[in-house]
């Protein structure tokens, strides 16, 4: 049976490696005031994080109509899919799992199985290549969708916020929340574990940094360890050094900046961690 594998511009693979896995992803949508941009097609990651300290209006972000979907599924069926597996971030997060699952309706009989990455940027990315591998090993549908579901209950997200503004401007913190955590020099410490978003509250940047690595020292033993960071390459660096013992040596690891459909609320100079617990 052949079978595709279908994602969206939030799981941050890097273009050439989602192409050379034969990945596809469907681009997501940034408005900004009355124009509406393609993540990734009409709007690099450089340039939206250059400008979004100068934004008048806040950028919002939505997900794909139907449409978008439906060319996608349908473009693989006349390639040859006899299935498709789509993956994506939690509903409670985003509704693109309800519009790709929509879309999946409409081009029965070939199936379309919507999985929950319960995750953001490369923990859905990393599914998305561990679906891929699978595929290539000869995995049907349903072994599968067991094994990535399996994966994602291991995936952890965890990172550091430069700053409260942005969650202000999104309207995820009030005002006062964000002066105060700039006065007080508070950088919180954020993760998401199978949908479940979780905040703690650290003084300064460097304990902010040494209880992501401790946070991410509890997981282990790990499977995959990658890094990633809305547009602070530097800090991204700094961070890999910080957790360079804790990367499993046989596993490909990753660098990636964070599609602005998510770091418009996170701002600039935000660094994470995306890891693989080892099954128990």
């Amino acid at each position: 049976m052949s079978i595709r594998i279908v994602s969206d511009s939030t799981c941050d693979l890097p273009i050439e490696i989602a192409a050379a896995r034969g990945i596809t992803i469907v681009p997501c949508y940034v408005n900004i005031g009355d124009k509406s941009y393609l993540d990734g097609v009409e709007l690099s990651r450089e340039e939206f994080y250059t400008q979004l300290p100068r934004y008048k209006a806040f950028p919002k972000t939505a997900a794909p109509g139907i449409g978008i979907f439906l060319d996608a599924y349908r473009r693989l069926i006349a390639e040859g899919a006899e299935g498709i597996v789509s993956i994506h971030p939690p509903a409670r997060l985003s509704n693109l799992m309800q519009v790709a699952a929509l879309a999946g309706h409409e081009v029965a009989p070939v199936p379309v199985a919507v999985v929950d990455s319960g995750q953001i940027t490369l923990g859905t990315g990393i599914l998305a290549l561990t679906a891929a591998r699978l595929v290539a090993e000869g995995l049907g549908m349903v072994e599968l969708v067991t094994r990535l579901e399996d994966q994602a209950k291991r995936t952890w997200s965890i990172g550091v916020l430069s700053t409260l503004e942005f969650l202000r401007r999104g309207g995820r913190v009030s005002w006062l929340q964000s002066v105060l955590a700039t006065l007080l020099q508070i950088k919180p410490v954020f993760g998401i574990h199978q949908g479940d978003i979780f905040f703690e509250r650290t003084r300064t940047r460097a304990v902010a940094l040494r209880r992501l690595i401790e946070r991410v020292t509890e997981l282990m033993p790990l499977e995959h360890l990658s890094v990633v960071h809305t547009h602070a390459p530097d800090q991204a660096e700094e961070l890999r050094q910080l957790a360079q013992s804790l990367f499993p040596a046989d596993s490909e690891s990753l660098c990636a900046e964070v599609a602005p459909v998510l770091g418009a609320h996170l701002g600039p100079q935000a660094v994470g961690l995306v890891c693989v617990a080892k099954s128990k």
